[in-house]
This record gives structure tokens, C-alpha cells and sequence, in this order.
């Protein structure tokens, strides 16, 4: 066999000592060791697929690391990996001690700014650029963002201060017409007439904002990308160019499929195939429980409403967009805006379930405070990937949201134990509340076989109520949603289970305080475990509650360290936080 051209590459410089007549061979070659791999260990595989060019041509036309190079979010980021000295760690990414499956300033000089929520590179790249020029510096500033990026508020704020400066900045736009799901909205819709040729020069709404714009050209034509970036390099001040790509490109299944081989599992590498994981009796994920739930309620009422921003598939709010399209939403990348178009409904008597990851909604904090709490309208939050994640690693572990939420006046905090508590709160929400309210559950599937949506056996539950699940004399453990099911099966199997009583507080906010005096008068030790950060989250609340009531009760507060959680496997990383079943067997049986 010939030796390959991606043998020979470790690090940029190799690279650019290759003729531009075999960089074409170069793409087939690291399109094939991404799929090679990706098929075996998964990750996200569409978005690296469809930049394959765009990545080989950048670093052969800039001097990076000197040239400074940001990837907006970083799902499009495995081929640079792979060409900055991480080809022979690749097979590690996302997994536990290896590489991270995004950009990440701590493995890399050639990772320039950390990444995993989208809209941050024109911003990051920009301050870059005027950093450059302070220092007397000759650099370039390069920001590579997706269609569905751009259309996200701060990317608009990057660009309209970019547009005033003279800074050395180019930001190029992988346009596929694709986030996760397809790009929604006014600019996506601008952006394929400029595609198509419909909309005149004059009218470009980039050059309007002083940038000089190229475009737009075939981001799969690596001379074309050369010539085109050589050009920019001498061109000063803010500058963007259009490239049009397809998500996915090089494997026929992930391009014909652009929503399922964003991140598909494994798969074979020849044919495409996704391999199907046996799904036969397994629980039902908490994602399509809240959608085929909501599906039932907006059934019985005209009033309900569902939004998400860009996530219709991962979060389940495809069903009831298929159901009800009228009365669905998804915003785009566009989590304030998601949160104020929720609490502009509310006012108007529209029950409002709007659906974000736990880790996006921190986007929308202000909004949470300033435009539905302070004035007290029942929007309905459903937080879902909240507690740890698993591979995607600390970018995007939802483990903050006990935390940030508890200390806002008016708010409501509800998180599930299993599949009929989320059944059951949503329900209960969608008959009318007082206040607003975060219902946060895990990724994946619950714990109930055959588990089935009937709006038959809807039922109420009581705000602020919790229960006892087991008796017990002398230990309480206290523990708020799912991971509520790791104590259960640790209780299980230890010697001195007897000891050890068992509560389930699935309301954070508001505590049920009639039972935590009960509790603390009559267990001496008090233990709170949870799926979120230790400081400030459900632990905290009990123990200012031990304060405020003189209870002087040995109390233990289990859950997330005050450390970022990197990546690996839910399981690996609940061993590191000893909130894993048997970290909990060892800790109970030392009582």
C-alpha cells in the first residue's frame, strides 16, 4: 500500500509543505480517519465531515498557532484536532482522560479559546484582534461560525462592533442550512436568497455593517478556499467570507440524514449504517415523556404553547410541532429571546412550556430574573440534560441550575425521581400556577419498563410536598430527583439498611419544611445527596434551614464538587463526584 499523506501530518507546518494539487487527497484521507474512528468511539460526526476543506485550507494559508484560529461551538472541530499534534490521541476524544470533544485552551495552542456553546467565536475572535493591535502585534483573527450561529444575538453584538473597528478580523460562515436540527428563521431565509443569486450586492446586509464581504463559494473546493483566503490575508479591517458547505459531506447516509448523523452512535464506516442499540423494553427517555406529554395536555387546551431554542429533536418538542404547529416554536439559537417571547405569552394567558438544556439556559439568566420572575409569570421551564451529561463534558453538564434558580424570589423548582413524576408535574403546571417553575430531569432514559403516556392517570401533585420512600431509625437521607434512585439501590444491598431512612424532596423551592423538622427531630444524622453543584443547590437549602431552625444535627452534603466535571461516561463521572451506587454503599455502611 502507498504511504499516506496524513501519515506524514502532525502539526500545521507539515501540512504546508504539501503541493495545493494534494490536498484533495488529504481531505478523503481525514474524512476517512474521522469516520474510521467516529464509527467506534461516536462523537459528532456531520459537522467535522462538512469542514474538512475549510480546515485544511486554513491552516495551510494562516501561521497557526501565531495566527489565532476560534471555532464557533466546536462540533466542526476534529479534523483541527486531528491536524494540531492530536492524530494519534484521537482516539481518546471524549472519553475519560482523553481529549475533549471540543476546542479547549488547556490541550492546545492551537485550541485559542474555549467553546461548546454556540455564538461566542466573532466576539472572542474580535477581542483577539484589538488585543493584537494594542501590542503592536501582526496577526490574524480568524472566526468560523455556522448559519444557525449567526443568527444568535451575541453573534449580531460581534458583528455590529466589529463593523466600527479596523481590526485584522475575518469571520467566515459555514452556511449548510443546519444547526442540530435545520436553521430556522429571517436570516436563514436571507441567507439562501444570497445563496440562489436573488438578492442584489447592493442589498447585502454584511457589507452594510463595513465588512468586506466575499462570497458566497463552494466550501468543498479546496483551490478556490486557497485563493480566496490567500486575498483576505492582505485585505484590511473586519472582513467575511460566504462559504457553502454540506453537513455530513463524504459519507452518503450523514449527508442524505443531516439531523441524525449529527452525533449518530456508532455506525459502520463503509456503509453508513447506524448500529441499533437494543431499545426492547428499555424505560422511555425523559426527553420524549415531556414531549408526548405536552402532546396530551395542548389536546385538552387551547392555551398551551411550546418553545425551544434550536433544539426540536433533543428535547422532544418535535412531537407537539408535528401536533400542533401553530402553537409550537423553535427560536433558534436564541435563548433570551426564547425565555421574554415565553413571559410576553404569559402575560397574555398562554400556558408557556419552554423547553432548554439546563446548560443553555444560563444564556437567559437575566431574562429568568428580570422578565418572568420579578413579575411573577408562570412560565414553565423544562430543563432538560440537567445533572451530568456524560461526554460532552464540562461545557455542557447542567449542573448549575439548582443552584442559579433557587435564589430567584417567585421560583419554582421541581426535579422528577422517574418518568410518572414528570408525567405528573407537567400536568399539574399546565392547570395554572402562581409563580413560575424549573422542572430540571436527566439525560437518557428513566427507570420504568413499559412506561406509558395516559392522560387517564394524570395526576395532581402538591407543591413544596416530600415524601418518605423508606423507614428508617437513625440516618435520613435526603435525596431531590433522579439520582434520588442511586440511594435506593445502594439502601438495597448494605448490612445496616434498617438505619437509614430515605425522603425524596423533589421540590428544591419550596422546601417542605413541616417534614425537615420532623426529619431533624428525630434523625441525628442528616445526609442530602443531588445531580448538581454542592454549593448553593438543594444540600445548601437544607443546611440553612438546620441554621435558621438552631438544629444542630451532624448534616452530610453530597453532589457536584466545586470543580468543572470533564468528559467521560455519566457512570465514570457520578464515581468521581461519590454519588455513584457504590460510592454510596461504602459511605452508608460506614454509619
Amino acid at each position: 500500500m502507498s504511504k499516506k499523506l496524513l501519515d506524514s501530518i502532525n502539526k500545521p507546518s507539515d501540512l504546508r509543505k504539501l503541493e495545493t494539487a494534494q490536498l484533495p487527497q488529504l481531505a478523503k484521507e481525514l474524512r476517512d480517519f474521522i469516520i474510521d474512528i467516529v464509527s467506534v468511539k461516536e462523537g459528532h460526526l456531520g459537522a467535522s465531515l462538512g469542514v474538512v476543506e475549510l480546515t485544511i485550507a486554513l491552516h495551510y494559508v494562516f501561521n497557526t498557532p501565531n495566527d489565532l484560529l476560534v471555532w464557533d461551538v466546536g462540533h466542526q472541530a476534529y479534523g483541527h484536532k486531528i491536524l494540531t499534534e492530536r492524530k494519534n490521541k484521537f482516539h481518546t476524544n471524549r472519553q475519560l482522560g482523553g481529549i475533549s470533544g471540543f476546542p479547549k485552551r488547556g490541550e492546545s495552542v492551537y485550541d485559542t479559546f474555549g467553546v461548546g456553546h454556540s455564538s461566542t467565536s466573532i466576539s472572542a475572535a474580535l477581542g483577539m484582534a484589538i488585543a493584537s493591535q494594542l501590542k503592536g502585534e501582526n496577526k490574524h483573527h480568524i472566526a468560523v461560525i455556522g448559519d444557525a450561529s449567526i443568527a444568535s444575538g451575541m453573534a449580531f453584538e460581534g458583528l455590529n462592533h466589529a463593523g466600527v473597528t479596523d481590526a485584522n478580523l475575518l469571520v467566515i460562515l459555514n452556511d449548510n442550512a443546519i444547526g442540530i436540527d435545520p436553521s430556522v428563521g429571517a436570516l436563514k431565509n436571507y441567507l439562501t436568497s444570497v445563496k440562489e443569486g436573488k438578492n442584489p450586492k447592493q442589498n447585502n446586509m454584511i457589507k452594510s455593517l463595513n465588512f468586506d464581504y466575499s462570497g458566497p463559494i463552494d466550501g468543498h473546493d479546496i483551490t478556490a478556499l486557497i485563493s480566496d483566503l490567500e486575498r483576505l490575508k492582505k485585505v484590511k479591517g473586519p472582513k467575511f467570507l460566504h462559504i457553502i458547505t454540506t453537513k455530513g459531506k463524504g459519507l452518503q447516509q450523514a449527508e442524505k440524514d443531516q439531523v441524525k448523523y449529527h452525533a449518530p452512535g456508532k455506525f459502520d464506516a463503509i456503509t453508513g449504517e447506524i448500529i441499533p442499540k437494543s431499545e426492547e423494553n428499555l424505560p422511555m427517555k425523559f426527553q420524549d415523556v415531556f414531549g408526548l406529554t405536552l402532546v396530551e395536555l395542548a389536546k385538552k387546551n387551547k392555551n398551551i404553547i411550546g418553545i425551544t431554542p434550536a433544539m426540536p429533536s433533543g428535547s422532544s418538542m418535535k412531537f407537539m410541532m408535528d401536533a400542533f404547529p401553530d402553537r409550537a416554536f423553535d427560536v433558534g439559537i436564541a435563548e433570551q429571546h426564547a425565555v421574554t417571547l415565553s413571559a410576553g405569552m404569559a402575560t397574555q394567558g398562554m400556558i408557556v412550556f419552554c423547553n432548554i438544556y439546563s446548560t443553555f439556559l444560563q444564556r437567559a439568566y437575566d431574562q429568568i430574573i428580570h422578565d418572568v420572575a420579578l413579575q411573577n409569570l408562570p412560565v414553565i421551564f423544562c430543563l432538560d440534560r440537567a445533572g451530568i451529561v456524560g461526554e460532552d463534558g464540562a461545557t455542557h453538564h447542567g449542573v448549575f441550575d439548582l443552584a442559579y434558580l433557587r435564589c430567584i424570589p417567585n421560583m419554582i423548582i421541581y426535579a422528577p425521581k422517574d418518568e410518572l413524576d414528570l408525567q405528573n408535574i407537567l400536568y399539574t403546571a399546565s392547570l395554572g400556577l402562581n409563580h413560575p417553575i424549573a422542572i430540571r430531569y436527566p439525560r437518557g432514559r428513566g427507570k420504568i419498563s413499559n412506561f406509558k403516556i395516559s392522560n387517564s392517570k394524570f395526576q395532581m401533585i402538591e407543591i413544596g410536598k416530600a415524601h418518605l420512600l423508606k423507614k428508617g431509625t437513625k440516618v435520613a437521607v435526603l435525596s431531590t430527583g433522579f439520582i434520588g434512585n442511586n440511594v435506593s439501590k445502594a439502601l438495597e444491598s448494605i448490612q445496616n439498611k434498617n438505619d437509614f431512612a430515605h425522603y425524596d424532596f423533589s421540590f428544591v423551592k419550596p422546601l417542605d419544611e413541616m417534614l425537615l423538622h420532623e426529619i431533624f427531630g428525630k434523625h441525628t444524622s442528616i445526609i442530602t445527596i443531588e445531580d448538581g453543584v454542592i454549593k448553593g443547590g438543594f444540600g445548601s437549602a437544607v443546611c440553612e434551614f438546620a441554621v435558621a431552625n438552631n438544629y444542630t444535627n451532624s448534616v452530610k452534603v453530597l453532589g457536584i464538587p466545586d470543580a468543572f466535571i470533564e468528559h467521560g461516561t455519566i457512570d465514570e463521572l457520578q464515581q468521581i463526584c461519590k454519588i455513584d451506587v457504590k460510592s454510596l454503599e461504602i459511605l452508608f455502611s460506614k454509619y
